[in-house]
C-alpha cells in the first residue's frame, strides 16, 4: 500500500531517516528537507507495516521533479518502486500536472527501463553529474500520446 508521509508524524520521519540512510546521507536530511521545503512531498509502500520504498517528489507549481526513488534491496523486483511511480503518476493526472521530470546516472539500467515503462523521454544529457558518471534528465509529458494510462 503507498501513503503520503504527514509531515507532523515525527516517529515515522525519524524511522524513515534510519531506514533509507543510504539515500539520505547527510544527518537528517530526510527530516529537514521535509522541515524546510515546503514543496516536498514523500510517500512510502509499506506492506504488513514494514516500510519497503519511497518516493521523495517536489511539486513546484504545475510540474513534479522526481528526486529519489528507492526500494530497499530485499525487495526489489517485487513491483513496488512500479507502484510508487503509479501513485505519482496517478497523482499528477488528479493535479493537472503538465509534466513529471527526474535525473538518473546514465549506468541505472533498471531504472532507466522503469522510467520509459512509464512514458519518460530522455530530454538531456548532464556530463559528469554524478561523480564522473553521466545523468540522463528524463521527462513524461502528462497527457500525452506518450503518456501510459
Amino acid at each position: 500500500m503507498v501513503e503520503r508521509v504527514s509531515f507532523d508524524n515525527e516517529k515515522l520521519i525519524n524511522e524513515l531517516q534510519i531506514i533509507f540512510n543510504d539515500v539520505y546521507k547527510q544527518k537528517n536530511e530526510l527530516k529537514s528537507e521535509i522541515i524546510n521545503n515546503p514543496y516536498t512531498q514523500i510517500y512510502i509502500y509499506k506492506d504488513a507495516e514494514e516500510i519497503k520504498g519511497i518516493i521523495h517528489i517536489n511539486v513546484i507549481y504545475n510540474r513534479f521533479e522526481i528526486n529519489n526513488i528507492f526500494v530497499l534491496e530485499k525487495y526489489r523486483s517485487f513491483g513496488i518502486a512500479s507502484k510508487l511511480m503509479e501513485e505519482i503518476i496517478d497523482l499528477g493526472r488528479k493535479s493537472d500536472i503538465i509534466n513529471i521530470t527526474l535525473e538518473v546516472k546514465e549506468d541505472n539500467i533498471p531504472a532507466i527501463n522503469l522510467y520509459k515503462k512509464y512514458g519518460f523521454l530522455e530530454r538531456a544529457k548532464r556530463k559528469g553529474y554524478y561523480n564522473g558518471i553521466d545523468g540522463i534528465l528524463m521527462e513524461k509529458v502528462m497527457g500525452s500520446i506518450n503518456e501510459k494510462k
